[in-house]
């Protein structure tokens, strides 16, 4: 194979692969020696890194050892370990409940604001059962992105 073709299929293979806008991202437990009813198999962050003023969605792939009928998803957010912000949303607007033993999946969109600051972020995320009985609790890193704010003219 000659060294330009060589070059041009390595080329179109490294823009294929950095094209890819969804990675999974790296899970840790708030308690590593817990025994959580809710396990993470992972999460996946659309795009990545997340663009300001953009919509990003979180598909976060779990198993669950019973059925949940409902709960909440307890969300805190630190940027360089210094907490920003803190939600709660209801599970089931989140999936279908009830949720049944066996695997399921959590989808959640959000657009950040534009002057949101670029960086790296960590998210903190609970999930509690009835009685706010503690199911799960992860953390993942996600960065945002150095993009321009649409309103900001380049001459």
């Amino acid at each position: 194979m000659s060294f330009f073709l060589l070059f041009c299929v390595v080329t179109a293979a490294t823009c294929l692969l950095l094209a890819c806008p969804v990675h999974t991202n790296q899970i840790e437990y708030c308690d590593k020696k817990a025994s959580y009813q809710v396990t993470v198999k992972g999460v996946e962050i659309n795009p990545n890194p997340i663009a300001r003023g953009q919509p990003a969605t979180f598909k976060i792939s779990a198993i669950t050892g019973g059925d949940i009928n409902k709960g909440k998803l307890v969300i805190d957010v630190k940027y360089f370990g210094m907490h920003i912000h803190q939600e709660t949303l209801d599970l089931c607007k989140e999936t279908s409940c009830p949720v049944s033993t066996g695997d399921f999946r959590l989808s959640h969109q959000q657009t950040l604001p534009s002057f949101t600051p670029p960086g790296s972020y960590t998210l903190i995320m609970k999930i509690l059962g009835e009685e706010d009985k503690q199911l799960t609790c992860f953390n993942f890193d996600f960065s945002i992105g150095f993009t321009e704010p649409d309103w900001i003219l380049v001459y």
